[in-house]
């Protein structure tokens, strides 16, 4: 629904506030509700594969991961949308003197902020874990080839990032677009090393998040950081799309310096949880 020209001025209200809105209150957008939606399911589902494991278990163990799947495409879906209307709906009609890149490169800051402590979480975890007997039982083979490859993919990654948004601002166009092409295929050879290294631990050597105090650490916190992954390679997909249409230049870059942030802080994770979780496990550190 929306409103007329003349309301708008008699109100003094902004017209961004009516663009796309579904029902007559003054919200914006209902597109963070349905990201919330599909954390909430998302975070659900994971609880509920919890009540499916076991001999006794009183639900059926498919129904978690379906949840669980379910909330992650509500929560993508969600973020795509909000994504969209908040920088590309009006883009061609936007010129670069109504940006506000430091509103959003400082939001992007809080929310890295946000996730430091959700991390930092994880790690007191761990950390109240190493201070009794350990190792807590049995532990699996962890440093693997995959993993080299993986540490290899993600800190290379970041170069490639950073070299990319340099092609941008030098107006290297085929540079931008091919160095960000790498950077999303690294991300995909992380995320994949990742989802094999998962098969080789729950099948092969039967090693899973249930396993212990050290397996629920250990899922929760690569897990955790590999949805980050995930995450931040469809934003560079959104990205590389967005540079082959010509919507991204040296005056127009908010979106690959944010990107870009969040990018740096998950490479930088993945440096604490091999130092702490692969390399802590192995030795007393």
């Amino acid at each position: 629904m929306g409103t007329t020209s003349e309301t708008v001025e008699e109100t003094g209200e902004d017209e961004a506030l009516w663009r796309d809105f579904p029902t007559g209150h003054e919200e914006a957008t209902w597109w963070p509700v349905a990201c919330t939606v599909g954390l909430i399911g998302l975070y659900f589902g994971a609880g509920l594969y919890f009540f499916g494991t076991g001999e006794n278990a009183p639900i059926p163990p498919t129904i978690g991961p379906a949840v669980f799947a379910l909330g992650s495409l509500g929560f993508i879906a969600g973020a795509f949308g909000w994504f969209y209307q908040g920088f590309l709906v009006d883009f061609w009609t936007r010129s670069t003197e109504d940006r506000e890149p430091g509103a959003l490169r400082g939001a992007m800051i809080l929310f890295i902020l946000t996730d430091i402590a959700t991390f930092s979480a994880g790690f007191v975890y761990y950390a109240f874990i190493r201070v009794d007997q350990w190792p807590p039982g049995e532990l699996p083979e962890l440093l693997t080839p995959v993993l080299i490859v993986n540490t290899v993919a993600l800190v290379a990654s970041s170069f490639t990032l950073h070299y990319a948004h340099q092609g941008l601002e030098e107006g290297n166009r085929r540079g931008f677009l091919g160095l960000l092409g790498v950077t999303i295929l690294l991300g995909v050879i992380f995320v994949s090393g990742q989802i094999y290294e998962y098969y080789t631990l729950v099948i092969h050597e039967g090693f899973t998040i249930t396993t212990g105090i050290f397996g629920s650490a250990f899922f929760g916190l690569t897990g955790l950081h590999g949805l980050h992954v995930l995450a931040g390679t469809i934003f560079l997909g959104i990205l590389f799309a967005r540079g082959l249409l010509g919507q991204l230049s040296d005056g127009r870059d908010t979106s690959m310096v944010t990107i870009s942030y969040y990018w740096h802080f998950v490479d930088i994770v993945w440096i604490f949880i091999i130092a702490l979780l692969y390399f802590g496990a192995e030795f007393s550190l």
